[in-house]
C-alpha cells in the first residue's frame, strides 16, 4: 500500500528548492490532457518498429519513476510507456478530486482509449496493481498479459507493519502526522519508507538513495500531494469493501488475461501468504516468489521480474501462433 516516497508538509519557512522531475537516460516525459485528468507519461523510445506496447501503474505515494529499472531491461521486448496517476509524480490532481481506485482505473482507461495503444502488458505495483486488476477485469480488450509487483487487494488480516499506512486514509490523522513530522528532513522520511518497502534497503546505492531525497524535496512542495496521497488511502480501503461483482477479488476472478504475479517474502505492506490466494484468484496465472524482496521487487530485483516477464511473453506468443 505504500512506495519509495514518504509525504509530509514541512514548515514553510524551510521549503527546499525545488528540483526537476528526474529522467533517466533514454527516457522522455510528456503531458496528456484527457477529460478530467493531466497525466505524465514516462516512456523510452522502442528499440524498433512492431514491438508490443506495454503500460506501467505504480504504487500509492509512487511515481513512473519506479519502473524505471524494469523498463530499460525490458528494451527491445515491449515499448514501455509507464503513468503518474493523478496526484502523483508530475501529474497535477483530477479536476473532480476522485482517488478511487475506480477513479484511478478510469484515468489509465482513458489514457489507453486516447493513445490506441491497446492491447498493452498491464504492469501494476501495490496500489497500482489493484487500479490494473480492475482495468484487466473491466477492459479485456485493453490488456494482453496482466504483470502485478505486490498488489494491494483486500486482506482480512492486515500485516501490523501495514497499519500506520492505511491509518493516513482516516480524518485528521494526515494533520496529526505532519505535525508530529514536521521536525524530520527528507533524508530521515526516505530512509523510513526504504525501511518499510525494500526487504533490504542497504542494496539501495547512495546515487539511488540521493536521488529518492531530491525527488521528495521536490514533492513536499506540491500543495496538493499530502492531500492526494490521503485520499487515495481512503480509496483503497473503501475499495476494500466493497462486494459483489465491484469487489476486487470478483474481479480479479474475471480477468482473462495471462497474469504474473510477483510476491517479495519480506513484504511489510502486502502479507506473502496472499501469494497463493492471488494464484487461485488469477485463472491463467503463473507466481513467482522472491524470499529476500520486499513490496518494490521491480526495483529491487528487477533482472529477475524482466526474465519472468519474458518467460510469460513467450508462452503467450507460442499459445496466441498455437504452438
Amino acid at each position: 500500500m505504500s512506495s519509495t516516497e514518504l509525504p509530509s508538509v514541512p514548515p514553510t519557512s524551510v521549503l527546499p528548492k525545488a528540483t526537476a522531475v528526474r529522467v533517466a537516460e533514454g527516457e522522455r516525459l510528456r503531458s496528456v490532457g484527457l477529460p478530467g485528468v493531466t497525466l505524465t507519461v514516462r516512456s523510452r523510445p522502442p528499440a524498433r518498429e512492431g514491438l508490443p506496447p506495454a503500460l506501467y501503474v505504480h504504487g500509492l505515494g509512487g511515481s513512473s519513476q519506479n519502473w524505471s529499472a524494469l523498463m530499460a531491461l525490458l528494451d527491445g521486448v515491449v515499448a514501455s510507456e509507464a503513468l503518474d496517476l493523478p496526484g502523483f509524480g508530475d501529474s497535477p490532481p483530477p479536476d473532480d478530486g476522485d482517488y478511487s481506485v475506480t477513479a484511478h482505473a478510469r484515468a489509465v482507461i482513458r489514457y489507453l482509449d486516447s493513445a490506441g495503444r491497446g492491447p498493452v502488458h498491464l504492469f501494476g505495483n501495490s496500489l497500482g496493481g489493484a487500479v490494473s486488476t480492475r482495468v484487466a477485469a473491466v477492459r479485456p480488450d485493453l490488456v494482453r498479459t496482466l504483470t502485478l509487483v505486490s498488489p494491494a487487494l483486500p486482506e482480512l488480516r492486515v500485516q501490523r507493519t501495514a497499519v500506520p499506512t492505511g491509518l493516513v486514509g482516516l480524518p485528521g490523522v494526515a494533520a496529526l502526522f505532519s505535525r508530529f513530522t514536521r521536525e524530520w528532513t527528507a533524508e530521515q522520511r526516505v530512509r523510513g519508507v526504504m525501511a518499510l518497502c525494500y526487504g533490504d534497503p542497504g542494496q539501495v546505492s547512495p546515487e539511488a538513495f540521493r536521488h529518492a531525497v531530491e525527488e521528495l524535496e521536490r514533492r513536499l512542495q506540491l500543495p496538493y500531494f499530502w492531500d492526494a496521497l490521503t485520499r487515495s488511502t481512503r480509496g483503497l480501503l473503501s475499495a476494500y469493501t466493497l462486494g459483489g461483482q465491484h469487489g476486487l477479488w470478483r474481479q480479479a476472478e474475471r480477468v482473462l488475461a495471462p497474469t504474473l504475479l510477483v510476491y517479495g517474502a519480506r513484504d511489510q505492506l502486502v502479507g506473502f501468504r496472499m501469494a497463493q490466494r492471488s494464484a487461485r484468484a488469477f485463472r491463467d496465472s503463473r507466481l513467482l516468489t522472491l524470499p529476500d524482496a520486499g513490496h518494490v521487487a521491480m526495483m529491487e530485483y528487477p533482472e529477475t521480474v524482466a526474465l519472468a516477464f519474458r518467460e510469460l511473453l513467450g508462452e503467450t506468443t507460442t499459445e496466441t501462433s498455437g504452438g
